[in-house]
């Protein structure tokens, strides 16, 4: 007997759902049980409000002054006139800089051979003259690179300083040219020349711009090791006492010391500092200009010494075990990413330090498992270190699973098409 229509409809409702309910069981049951598991929720932990500023040295408001730290070469602290001002004989630092990047010296190396000019030897006779600072050299007289430095730098003698910029770029022209490529290249954009000793009035430049030169100087090994000297035997026998050398006592090795009218008392130095209560040095490199007279500067070089000492901490930038990130399932299971190590810093924190946590995204993790790192910038540059879970995130297991369809389904669609 023939089935009826209404009997052959209700058998295709039931195939119909019956397929329906087998796809559903067969997608379902892999995608709930094998499949991927929701992202547990990262946050970053705000570390950066604990970390502690200490201040800034003290530096003169009289003149104009800026100090940098060794590594991070940013400006630490600065006070006075912030514009452009007469340079002095600090210029001679700069000459020095853009000559041997040209032509570098290695520490120790006597280096090429300069022969004395008639133009060399006539800014000799001009600046004794104008009784400026002059070492005797002769036309056709031959000095090592080095000497000459010694002679420009120790002795502070315009004559040489002269003859370095014309032996290196063919002409007090060319010298210029290069010394405003070199500035513009390093960023020291308020720094303006019109010779390569510094003695003319348009000379400038700003403090800021002249303690990064500082440091610049202090780590190239060829001034450094030339500064460190007390006095020098030159071409002729001629004896060089390093006339820069001041207040030597209180940590500062001096890279320029000059006078003129027109700047007043320019220092450029490196300080040396012995935090209380801490092993080893940290150093400063800094910048002081148009000073009015020795006593001053005095009185501000000891406060600048006084008080880097005293704001200066060996800071724990991270700590072995510190979390920066917490991990939390929708399983109810917890974790944190912390720092595999610890790292201290004697520093300079005018601010408190900023923290850039880098963690991966996680399901499930074990303990110990490398997740990211953390990125702490500092005064004293970036300092990067290892993060690591410091316990368990487990799979929930299949009753969460299957009592949880639309978290694991959307982990799941999210896995194939996200």
């Amino acid at each position: 007997m023939a089935a009826s229509p209404a009997r052959k409809a209700l058998r295709a409702v039931v195939i119909v759902v019956g397929v329906v309910v087998i796809l559903a069981v067969g997608v379902y049951g892999p995608a709930t049980l094998v499949g991927p598991l929701p992202g547990a929720t990262a946050t970053v932990v705000d570390t950066g409000a604990e970390s502690a500023s200490t201040g800034a040295p003290t530096v003169p408001e009289t003149g104009a002054s800026a100090i940098v730290a060794e590594s991070s070469g940013g400006v630490l602290a600065s006070g006075g006139i912030a514009e452009p001002v007469p340079l002095g004989g600090t210029a001679k630092i700069i000459t020095a800089l853009v000559v041997l990047d040209a032509k570098p010296l290695a520490a120790g190396a006597a280096g090429e051979q300069v022969t004395v000019t008639a133009d060399d030897y006539a800014s000799y006779v001009q600046y004794l003259s104008e009784r400026a600072r002059a070492i005797s050299f002769i036309t056709g007289e031959q000095w090592t690179q080095r000497q000459m430095l010694e002679a420009m730098l120790l002795g502070s003698s315009n004559n040489h300083a002269d003859a370095l910029a014309r032996w290196a770029f063919g002409s007090m022209d060319g010298y210029l040219t290069a010394a405003q490529d070199w500035l513009t290249e390093k960023g020291f954009t308020t720094v303006q020349l019109v010779d390569a000793t510094g003695l003319a009035e348009g000379d400038v430049g700003s403090a800021s711009d002249l303690a990064q030169i500082a440091a610049l100087a202090g780590a190239d090994p060829a001034v450094a090791e030339i500064m460190a000297s007390e006095s020098v035997t030159v071409n002729g026998n001629r004896s060089v006492e390093n006339l820069a050398a001041y207040a030597v006592d209180k940590g500062y090795r001096m890279l320029s010391r000059s006078y003129t009218d027109e700047a007043g008392v320019c220092v450029l130095f490196a300080l040396d500092v012995t935090p209380a209560g801490a092993e080893g040095t940290v150093r400063l490199y800094g910048a002081f200009l148009r000073e009015p007279d020795w006593e001053t500067l005095d009185a501000d070089l000891t406060t600048l010494a006084e008080s880097a000492a005293t704001t200066v901490r060996a800071t724990p930038v991270v700590t072995e075990g510190q979390s920066f990130v917490s991990y939390s399932t929708a399983w109810g299971e917890s974790a944190n990413g912390v720092a595999m190590g610890t790292e201290s810093r004697l520093l300079w924190a005018t601010t408190p330090l900023q923290y850039d946590v880098d963690a991966k995204p996680l399901s499930t993790g074990s303990k110990g498992e490398q997740i990211g790192s953390v990125t702490v910038t500092t005064p004293d540059g970036p300092l990067n270190v290892l993060l690591e879970l410091d316990g368990r995130l487990g799979d929930p297991g299949p009753i969460w699973r299957l009592t949880h369809p639309v978290p694991v389904i959307e982990a799941f669609i999210a896995s194939r098409f996200g």
